[in-house]
């Protein structure tokens, strides 16, 4: 299995249909860059518990700051039998940079 990345604007128009994972660590979540509204925080270390409880047929958004722990997330997903996994290519930082919503705090 593998997964697809996409860009920011495709991030944000999957985000009503797809359920969206920031694996960043807490205080990123709330940081500077913000987050996707609607995103849910589980941090990479914990993404495989996690997992273990969600659809493995419904889309799956992952979301980090560069897309460098997103990407290994997706990976793994992929690879324990999630069909649709997406990887944000270059994080929080190119959704920001293209001027798409976020939340802070």
């Amino acid at each position: 299995m593998s997964y697809k990345d996409v860009t920011p604007s495709a991030a944000f128009a999957a985000r009503s249909d797809a359920r969206v994972v920031d694996v960043r660590e807490p205080d990123e979540f709330v940081g500077e860059l913000g987050h996707i509204p609607g995103s849910e925080l589980v941090p990479l270390a914990t993404i495989g518990s996690a997992a273990s409880a969600w659809d493995r047929n419904k889309p799956l958004l992952l979301v980090c700051r560069s897309g460098a722990r997103s990407g290994r997330a997706a990976q793994a997903l992929a690879g324990a039998g999630f069909q649709r996994v997406m990887n944000l290519a270059g994080g929080m930082i190119a959704y920001n940079a293209a001027g798409l919503p976020v939340e802070r705090g």
